[in-house]
């Protein structure tokens, strides 16, 4: 028994991504400055912050939309970018391939094809970039489509669906290509309050199945309700972070405070 729960405190100790030193300027404005932050295995962290607090160039940085200018960065324990003289320094073709597949990103805008359907929106990617058997890809898109909800609109184009709708095509899309970690950017703000709560409901089903997440809202009930750590940036820093009964219901930072009194006032 005490190597079983051995090997079970293990498995829920593995981690996943790990960031040191992370910085990102644009035009010689600091973005980013001094990031650092883990994730383990069966985590659910919300990061949350003002418009412009870097929470979304965080992201990008860590699913390597931008580079780095600086930092490093290592996922399921293999460092990928390296510091090198202050700057970061990215490996091969091969091996960013190969860190690109431990992780899936869902958009705020949901970045489906228009000229595919549902069911091709969903497989595509799977088939064409991970090489993996079609007929198995689509049954298993096939699965999840019905998971979200969607088992109906297989042949139905992005056009075609609602805007909620399109972010559970997004959602499945990238459960089907197996990440270790979803990335979740602002994946509510383009949707009224009706809808935002099909998706919240979809991710809340995601955390209790122990799917490693990493999310970007607003949605401060929600982060409340599901995350197992929050994280508040504000000014390209990562000023608090911690449970979320600490972070929201007891914040330690003025910064935090105040940003969650404006929100609470709203």
């Amino acid at each position: 028994m005490a190597e079983l729960e051995k090997s079970k405190n293990e498995a829920s100790s593995e981690r996943l991504l790990e960031i040191n030193n992370l910085s990102k300027s644009f035009d010689g404005r600091k973005v980013l400055e001094d990031i650092s932050l883990t994730v383990e295995k069966g985590e659910v962290i919300s990061i949350i912050g003002p418009s412009g607090s870097g929470k979304t160039t965080l992201l990008r940085c860590a699913t390597f939309l931008e580079t780095m200018d600086d930092g490093e960065l290592s996922y399921c324990g293999k460092k990928v970018v390296t510091s090198r003289n202050g700057k970061a320094v990215y490996p091969s073709k091969a091996e960013m391939k190969e860190a690109k597949s431990k992780f899936s990103l869902v958009f705020q805008n949901f970045n489906l094809f228009p000229h595919f359907n549902v069911l091709k929106n969903v497989s595509d990617a799977a088939v064409s970039v991970m090489k993996r058997n079609k007929e198995e890809v689509l049954e298993e898109s096939r699965q999840i489509l019905k998971k979200v909800g969607l088992e109906e609109k297989l042949k139905a184009y992005p056009c075609e669906l609602s805007g909620g709708q399109q972010q559970r095509v997004a959602i499945a899309r990238a459960l089907v290509m197996n990440p270790e970690i979803l990335y979740f950017d602002e994946p509510t703000s383009a949707l009224d309050p009706e809808i935002t709560a099909g998706i919240l409901r979809i991710m809340k089903e995601l955390a209790e199945e122990k799917m490693t997440m990493v999310i970007v809202t607003h949605e401060i009930d929600f982060a409340r309700a599901v995350s197992d750590r929050v994280i508040f940036m504000d000014g390209g820093y990562i000023i608090e972070q911690g449970a979320p009964k600490d972070v929201i219901d007891n914040p330690s930072n003025e910064r935090t405070k105040t940003f969650l009194r404006k929100l609470s006032s709203l």
